[in-house]
């Protein structure tokens, strides 16, 4: 196959995803596991079915089958970009998980609890991105759409792979984003922004909420961006048990994209089947 993982190559294939209009991130992340996969297989080793199964079996003793699934589409697209489509394997079945895991599920109090840590420590810009994602429901790499202009309109129209849709922004939210603009001087253009004007990198919020948990006291694999997400989520379906308008407000094509959202911990659960009262023993103690 040649050297399939210079950089000439993986430009092109860049070029292909965003022709094919993959998001920015979606691409990064599909770059990062190909070269994942570069790095792990041995200086010279051809590229063949039996390599790539080989790696299948690494990461399924590393990561669980979603990121498994995840790091096996990037390979298998880019092995179909380089024709060698022959060479693809399939991802793990899996089945339908019912519940989430806890350790991974942010409360509303570790919520608050990172946003008076980021208020005491005068971080002002990632206590308004925090609560901007986390009250609006957006995705991270929507906060640009975020502007001055659309505090004015009162909703964000957010551009995710030619599908457009409004975002919608609470009065309160509008008037402490307007107050910052006037602190920072910017008039136009993104909230979030770099000094140069540039809008945040995710990357970068990651890394800022990352050590704001743990000045808070949050557990790590419980801080990150889209955590913000499925807590608007949960929040909004316990108060309207809705979950039509809930995919409405996260862009979801699918009702069955917006569940997964909602599902709650194997405790909650657990809580559920105790309240039927139908064990003898239980109900007779």
């Amino acid at each position: 196959m040649g050297n399939v993982w210079d950089g000439e190559t993986l430009a092109r294939y860049r070029a292909y995803l965003l022709g094919e209009e993959r998001s920015a991130g979606t691409v990064e992340k599909y770059l990062r596991d190909i070269r994942e996969f570069s790095a792990w297989l041995p200086a010279g080793a051809a590229v063949e079915k039996a390599a790539v199964l080989r790696w299948k079996e690494f990461l399924c003793r590393k990561y669980a089958a979603s990121t498994v699934n995840g790091k096996l589409a990037a390979l298998n697209g880019f092995l179909a970009f380089l024709g060698r489509p022959e060479c693809r394997v399939r991802p793990l079945k899996r089945q339908r998980e019912i519940f989430r895991e806890r350790a991974r599920e942010l409360t509303r109090q570790e919520y608050l609890r990172l946003l008076r840590t980021a208020q005491a420590e005068r971080n002002e810009r990632l206590c308004l991105v925090m609560e901007t994602l986390c009250s609006t429901g957006m995705r991270v790499s929507e906060l640009r759409f975020v502007t001055v202009e659309s505090l004015e309109r009162g909703y964000a129209v957010v551009d995710c792979k030619g599908k457009l849709r409004t975002v919608l922004m609470t009065k309160g939210l509008r008037r402490a984003l307007r107050d910052y603009c006037r602190r920072q001087g910017r008039r136009a253009g993104p909230v979030f922004a770099t000094r140069s004007g540039r809008p945040l990198d995710r990357s970068n919020i990651w890394r800022e909420m990352q050590a704001l948990g743990r000045r808070a006291g949050v557990e790590a694999r419980k801080v990150f961006p889209h955590n913000l997400r499925h807590l608007f989520a949960v929040t909004f379906y316990r108060m309207e048990k809705d979950i039509a308008k809930l995919a409405d407000l996260l862009g979801h094509a699918s009702i069955e994209t917006t569940r997964i959202y909602l599902m709650e911990s194997g405790a909650e659960h657990t809580r559920m089947l105790e309240r039927l009262g139908l064990v003898l023993r239980a109900t007779t103690e």
